[in-house]
């Protein structure tokens, strides 16, 4: 398959990439020979967190198979705007995949490759309701085969692209189409959901990491690092949404940011059972910080009844920081 090289229009700028920036410091967005795998014409919601992440993501994982990669792509945003039929924005050999079949495809594209003698590697891609939810089975199927395949998810918390219903990766108390802000216990109930990253883990797998649009150096170097292993390999990167979160979209970067700095979403890594690196947070936040720009947490915010909630939601970020070690004692003091 050919490739256009990306032209570079501005020069000694700190655009796209960062390219003033010694080299190996740089994303791979830097480089005019980056493979834009995901290119212009997609029709993702502006902001969307998605769009950057799986960009970001692909690149850097064809720079790291030479572009001898194949992505299998489950039914779900992602999917949607990137290629309503017949235009495509992918330019790497791209599978379109049933909602909950993404890693099962996968996998026989992974057998295929090597019955054939073939180094092509294989990625799957699908968002949290077809891996959290209808895709889980097929999933786990490939972690327990360790399967030669790398799994991304990206996590935007909800089925945004039916129109924003609740998902096994939900948080909690947060109003979506199914979960409404009504009631005594308004939005998604607490004690529900999937914690896909530990139970990745579980399953002793070579690797499994979790990330966010916040940081894409870690980002890519995640999935770089996962791209030199064999076996099954699974990355959870968080990927905020504007339209179902209630944010603005020039503040995706920075929502994501609190997700960690508040200890709500842990970025760590590890395989075969074990995590081994997490990243540190810098300067902890309230949860309330995170939580007051997203309206689909403002029914916590309009009167003093929401405190108890809101406690309930500190306590969560209280125990992932325990349990992560995401702050040093020392820094606490």
């Amino acid at each position: 398959m050919a490739y256009t090289p990306v032209k570079f229009y501005q020069t000694g700028t700190h655009t796209i990439g960062n390219r003033l920036l010694p080299a190996e410091t740089r994303t791979v967005q830097s480089e005019p020979d980056r493979a834009n795998a995901l290119s212009c014409g997609h029709r993702a919601c502006q902001g969307c967190g998605e769009a950057l992440g799986a960009r970001y993501a692909v690149d850097a994982a064809m720079r790291a198979a030479g572009r001898d990669l194949i992505a299998a792509n489950a039914t779900g945003c992602l999917e949607v705007f990137s290629t309503p039929y017949p235009e495509t924005s992918w330019q790497i050999p791209w599978i379109h995949s049933l909602f909950g079949n993404a890693p099962a495809v996968a996998t026989g594209l992974a057998a295929a490759m090597k019955a054939k003698g073939k180094s092509t590697r294989v990625i799957a891609q699908g968002g949290d309701g077809g891996t959290t939810d209808i895709g889980f089975g097929c999933l786990s199927g490939m972690f327990e085969r360790n399967d030669d395949v790398l799994y991304i998810c990206y996590d935007n918390e909800a089925y945004m692209n039916t129109g924003v219903q609740r998902s096994s990766a939900t948080p909690p108390a947060a109003r979506t189409a199914t979960t409404p802000a009504i009631g005594q216990q308004p939005g998604n109930v607490f004690g529900q959901g999937k914690d896909v990253p530990r139970i990745a883990l579980a399953h002793e797998i070579p690797y499994v990491a979790t990330a966010t649009v916040a940081n894409l150096h870690d980002l890519e170097a995640k999935v770089t690092h996962a791209m030199s292993l064999t076996g099954a390999r699974y990355i959870h990167v968080l990927v905020p949404c504007p339209l179902g979160w209630g944010t603005a979209s020039h503040d995706t970067i920075k929502i994501a940011r609190l997700a960690v700095e508040t200890g709500l979403f842990p970025v760590f890594a590890g395989g075969r059972g074990e995590v081994t690196e997490v990243l540190k947070i810098r300067a902890r936040r309230p949860v309330e910080e995170y939580l007051k720009p997203q309206k689909r947490f403002a029914h916590l915010f309009k009167d003093e009844t929401g405190a108890p909630t809101i406690a309930r939601l500190q306590a969560i970020a209280d125990r992932n920081i325990a349990r992560y070690g995401l702050i040093d004692p020392a820094a606490e003091v």
